[in-house]
């Protein structure tokens, strides 16, 4: 695996990114000890790592040094490689992104991720580490975010941002139109609509009965009148459902809820990240950049794991691999 991540780090990735090599050796060993170990353990990682260095001591402050170095530039290292991805899996016409924010417990910090959509689960794609109470953030705090993934994706994609009412903010729908992303958002329910008829009411107005869809098109939104957008309004007919009051970009019909439906593959990402993988709030760091960093590791790591699957599909050897 160290030799495999070697020949693609160095084959995709400029020189001027990592400058000293011993950067990429870091991150090829982080990586393997991450998937071998299953868990954010620089401890853990040191006993897989091939070292000269005796004692574990050193071997686990090997990584802290690497994780709390100002040159280990996150955003230039991952780039080239989601690149290469998205080029071997043929990524064209319409592709689905996710905007959210995960709360690290134990810590003050805030993780804001862009994410795509691929195959029920999602891929990182652009991640920013903040101190924050709480994981409703401003747009000041998840534009640069937003940038960055925009930066990575190849030209001539169709884009969908999936966000929920959090996100909800008059910069970012000027943001989505600026660079012709398309996108549903889920509103909060006092969210303010201007109908054609001139009415203004909040959203929750217009909620259709449990069980049923109710769909508005060319109406605008907020007090700076955002639009002319369109709404798909939903109650499930189920116990303690919130309601779905969804904006687009494009018409809407029942496949906007599947479509913003996706935006749940996230959370199995997130899942990943935590209880459900590789327990990253226990990490113990105590910086954002180092945080940062550390979701590089878990991002090539998942960006490997993702790839070495899709080689399996491609050459039906699915059934070889245990299903869990």
């Amino acid at each position: 695996m160290f030799r495999t991540l070697m020949r693609a780090f160095v084959t995709d990735i400029p020189r001027s990114a990592w400058g000293d090599i011993r950067r990429l050796v870091a991150l090829a060993w982080a990586v393997v000890g991450l998937c071998l170990s299953k868990a954010v353990s620089l401890t853990g990682w040191g006993e897989v790592v091939e070292s000269r260095a005796l004692l574990a001591a050193s071997r686990t402050r090997y990584f802290q040094r690497w994780l709390d170095n100002p040159h280990v530039r996150v955003q230039p290292l991952y780039e080239p490689l989601i690149r290469a991805a998205l080029r071997h899996w043929e990524a064209v016409g319409r592709v689905y992104l996710a905007l959210d924010t995960s709360v690290l417990k134990g810590c003050p910090f805030v993780l804001i991720r862009v994410s795509l959509i691929y195959r029920g689960r999602t891929i990182p794609l652009a991640w920013r580490v903040i101190r924050h109470a709480s994981a409703t953030v401003g747009y000041a705090a998840y534009q640069p975010v937003l940038d960055a993934a925009r930066s990575i994706l190849p030209i001539g994609l169709e884009v969908v941002l999936l966000a929920d009412r959090g996100f909800v903010h008059r910069q970012l729908f000027c943001w989505l139109r600026r660079h012709h992303w398309h996108y549903r958002i889920r509103l909060p329910d006092d969210t303010l609509v201007h109908l054609p008829s001139h009415r203004l009411l909040p959203v929750r107005a217009l909620l259709p009965p449990k069980g049923a869809a109710h769909f508005y098109h060319r109406v605008w939104i907020l007090g700076h009148r955002i639009g002319p957008v369109h709404l798909a309004l939903a109650q499930l007919n189920e116990p303690n459902q919130d309601p779905w009051y969804i904006v687009s970009d494009e018409p809407t019909d029942l496949t906007t809820f599947d479509d913003f439906g996706l935006r749940f593959d996230i959370e199995e990402n997130f899942l990943d990240d935590k209880s459900n993988g590789f327990q990253v709030e226990a990490s113990r760091q105590r910086s954002e950049a180092a945080l940062e960093r550390l979701f590089l590791v878990l991002a090539v790591a998942t960006l490997h794991c993702t790839s070495v699957g899709i080689g399996v599909v491609r050459r039906k050897l699915r059934r070889w691999v245990d299903t869990h």
